[in-house]
């Protein structure tokens, strides 16, 4: 756990395409089975949250990850993408 401080004053802000950046990353990280584990819904959820942030290259894999989920399976990433989207 971290016990030390942050230096408010001297923190520069973070860039607004970083989100993005991140949430790109984590749909790469499902898709790629990185984690021993291919998560399809994961992975359609990060690319669509990163190409409503404005990540272009987002739109294509999102595309390409749907491509191998069946109808249910994009609604379960569409409803968990619309939670995480509501809750920050």
């Amino acid at each position: 756990m971290y016990q030390g401080t942050f230096n408010l004053e001297a923190a520069t802000p973070i860039d607004a395409s970083a989100l993005s950046d991140v949430l790109f990353e984590r749909g790469m990280y499902w898709a790629s089975g990185r984690s021993g584990l291919v998560d399809l819904i994961a992975a359609h959820k990060w690319f669509n949250l990163a190409a409503l942030k404005g990540r272009k290259d987002a739109i294509a894999l999102r595309q390409e990850v749907a491509g191998q989920m069946s109808d249910a399976e994009i609604a379960a990433a569409q409803r968990e993408a619309r939670a995480w989207a509501t809750a920050h």
